[in-house]
């Protein structure tokens, strides 16, 4: 399959800015040297004219580029290295355990490495992500019938006042209000296309965008008004399946997604998402055709409007709908994404002209 990247231009641009919402997307090799890298590698940019791009970094080494240590192109920026993995996967078992420096330093991790980490990735520290934990872990216990001081004391707080504060200030409301609250678990998922953050209820996914998207502060906002709940990051017993379905897409071997989903927002919203869902993989559909589809004709904006309040990428594919023309347009992910996505799924090339 000919992946189509964007316009050299702007890959040039996005590598001399150190744009890291262009990860995945393209591996720039430089040819003084014989290496290749991320757009966002710290290297001192070299001149345009010593540099090619490349789709995947297997082509890269197909012509003969060696990895750059200091990007490391060769995995996902941001992916959870081998130390961590077992320290994460036994607070995910044991979300209440309480982890100081010297219990780091027991394990032979480096309580910097550590913070440095979770700064980067996650924008959070560490005992952030630690009281995170034992926050979500108490809500589903009160939510399922535990008492409060029960689940305060088994969260490790050791007053229930502390504990209340504490609830209270990572949800938004108290602790006893918790059987008619809900909590939308937030998660950041790795795409050769870019970090996506997700969010899921027990019901299913909610929320599926990338995190560069411009709106995506306004669209976590709606549907925090819409779902009346508050966003903390957590596990969700829906996320493991949505990153295995994302994976096997982008892969090329899935074509339908079946992890459940959580659709808020207007009759009108919901009927033209419905009508994304059903246009096939390796089909595009017009607007026009979309809202003929729907049963209303004259509606192309407005089903324009609700495509684009879709807050569910790649699952929901709004990404199928392109202009009347033909040409790509009017996509929240960015319209080099679009071209990616449909390029994917159609294993042809298009092209797009970047608006300068």
């Amino acid at each position: 399959m000919n992946q189509v990247m964007p316009d050299e231009d702007l890959m040039y641009q996005a590598l001399a800015n150190k744009d890291a919402s262009f990860e995945g997307i393209f591996y720039v090799g430089v040819k003084t040297t014989g290496i290749f890298c991320r757009p966002a590698c710290t290297a001192k940019t070299p001149q345009k004219q010593n540099v090619e791009f490349f789709p995947t970094a297997r082509e890269a080494v197909l012509n003969g580029y060696r990895p750059c240590k200091l990007c490391n192109p060769l995995g996902y920026k941001g992916d959870m290295p081998d130390w961590l993995q077992p320290l994460l996967k036994e607070l995910q078992d044991n979300p209440d355990t309480k982890v100081k420096d010297r219990d780091l330093k027991r394990r032979g991790i480096d309580p910097n490495r550590v913070r440095r980490w979770f700064k980067k990735n996650h924008n959070m520290t560490f005992q952030t992500y630690l009281r995170t934990l034992r926050i979500s872990n108490a809500f589903g216990r009160i939510k399922h019938g535990d008492k409060v001081i029960d689940a305060a004391f088994e969260s490790g707080y050791d007053s229930l006042s502390g504990f209340t504060d504490a609830f209270k200030k990572s949800t938004g409301f108290s602790p006893n209000k918790s059987k008619h609250q809900q909590l939308i678990k937030v998660t950041r998922i790795l795409t050769p296309l870019g970090p996506m953050l997700a969010g899921a209820t027990d019901q299913g996914i909610c929320l599926l965008e990338f995190i560069d998207r411009r709106m995506i502060e306004t669209q976590i906002q709606r549907l925090k008004k819409l779902l009346k709940a508050e966003l903390i990051p957590g596990s969700n017993k829906h996320f493991d399946e949505l990153h295995k379905q994302l994976n096997e897409y982008f892969r090329g071997e899935r074509k339908e997604f079946t992890v459940p989903l959580v659709l808020m927002g207007t009759d009108f919203q919901k009927r033209a998402w419905r009508a994304l869902l059903e246009i096939p993989y390796g089909a595009t559909r017009s607007y026009k055709e979309q809202a003929e589809s729907i049963a209303h004709p004259t509606a192309v904006r407005a089903v324009a409007r609700a495509n684009g309040d879709n807050r569910i990428s790649i699952i929901i594919p709004c990404h199928r709908v392109i202009g009347s023309n033909g040409e790509l347009v009017g996509y929240g992910g960015s319209l080099w994404r679009k071209c990616y996505l449909l390029n994917l799924e159609k294993k042809m090339t298009i092209t797009y002209s970047e608006k300068k």
